[in-house]
C-alpha cells in the first residue's frame, strides 16, 4: 500500500492560527507520527509526503507528485479555525462522489477510527471541492482535527499525547481500510528522539536546518517545562529502543553531542 500523506501549508503558508499554536506545526506533527507508526507496525507499505519539514510545496506540487508516484490514498492532514466559536472534528471527500464510492467507503472506515480516539466532537463526514480531493486521481481524504482558535481544541493539540492518539486513530482507520497486516512491532511506549532543546524557536529551526544538509529528517515541537517553553527538536519516534538508538547514533555522528532520548507511554 502506497500512502501520500500530506502535512497541509508550511513554509511561510502557516495555515490557521490560534492560542499560540500554528496550523502548520500541528499537522506536520500528526503526520510524521502516523508515518512512524505505520513503518514501525506494519507490513508493506510505503509512505511518500509532501513535506518533512516547514517547508512551502504548492498544491499542485503536492498532487502532481502523488499521481506521478501512483499512490493508492491521499491522506491530507489540517486543523480549522472560525472566530473561535466553532470547534471538533470534520473530514473531507471530493464534492462530485458518491456515498457508495469507494473513496466515501474509505471515508466512513477513517472516520469512524478517528473519531474513537480523538476526544473531538463530532461535525460529521463531508464533501468539498479543495484541490487535493479533486486533483488527485487515487482515492483521498483530508481531515480537519479541530478548531486551533477555539480554546478547548487548541489545549488538545498543544498536547504531545493528543497528537500521539489522534495519529494513532488515522492509522487504524488506513489499517482496516487497507487490510494492512502488523509486523509484531506494536508497543505500548514510544522512543523519541530529541536533537536539541532550546529558548528560541530560531535557534531550533537553525538545528533542523543543519540536520536537513545531513541527510536527517527532524521537526520542532513545543514543550512546557515548569512554565518555561522550550523549542525541541525531534529527529524521529520509534516503537523500538534500538531502532532510536540507531537514529541517536546518527544525530550524534553529525555533531549534535547533546541528542538523547525520551520514552513516552502511550
Amino acid at each position: 500500500m502506497k500512502l501520500y500523506l500530506d502535512p497541509g501549508h508550511g513554509g511561510n503558508d502557516s495555515g490557521a492560527t490560534g492560542n499560540g499554536l500554528l496550523e502548520k506545526n500541528i499537522n506536520l506533527d500528526i503526520a510524521l507520527r502516523i508515518r512512524t507508526l505505520l513503518q514501525n507496525n506494519y507490513q508493506n507499505v510505503e509512505v511518500n509526503m509532501s513535506r518533512t519539514s516547514d517547508v512551502a510545496r504548492t498544491l499542485d506540487q503536492r498532487t502532481n507528485e502523488a499521481n506521478a508516484w501512483g499512490a493508492d490514498y491521499f491522506l491530507s492532514i489540517h486543523c480549522n479555525a472560525f472566530n473561535g466559536s466553532a470547534r471538533g472534528y470534520e473530514d473531507y471527500i471530493h464534492s462530485s462522489l458518491s456515498g457508495s464510492s469507494q473513496t466515501a467507503v474509505y471515508q466512513n472506515i477513517m472516520h469512524d477510527e478517528i473519531t474513537k480516539v480523538n476526544q473531538l466532537s463530532n461535525r460529521g463526514k463531508k464533501r468539498a471541492n479543495f484541490h487535493v480531493l479533486r486533483e488527485s486521481r487515487m482515492p483521498a481524504l483530508l481531515t480537519e482535527n479541530g478548531f486551533i482558535d477555539n480554546a478547548s481544541d487548541a489545549a488538545l493539540m498543544a498536547d504531545p499525547s493528543w497528537r500521539q492518539r489522534v495519529a494513532q486513530g488515522h492509522v487504524n482507520g488506513l489499517a482496516r481500510a487497507f487490510n494492512l497486516q502488523g509486523n509484531g512491532g506494536g508497543s505500548d511506549v514510544i522512543y523519541r528522539v530529541i536533537a536539541g532543546s532550546f529558548q528560541t524557536r530560531e535557534n531550533a529551526d537553525a538545528r533542523v536546518s543543519f540536520l536537513s544538509s545531513q541527510g536527517i529528517d527532524s521537526f520542532v515541537s513545543t514543550i512546557t517545562v515548569s512554565g518555561q517553553q522550550w523549542f525541541r527538536v525531534q529527529s524521529g519516534a520509534f516503537s523500538s529502543r534500538s531502532n532510536a538508538e540507531a537514529r541517536l547514533n546518527e544525530v550524534k555522528s553529525a555533531g549534535i553531542s547533546d541528542a538523547f532520548i525520551v520514552q513516552e507511554n502511550l
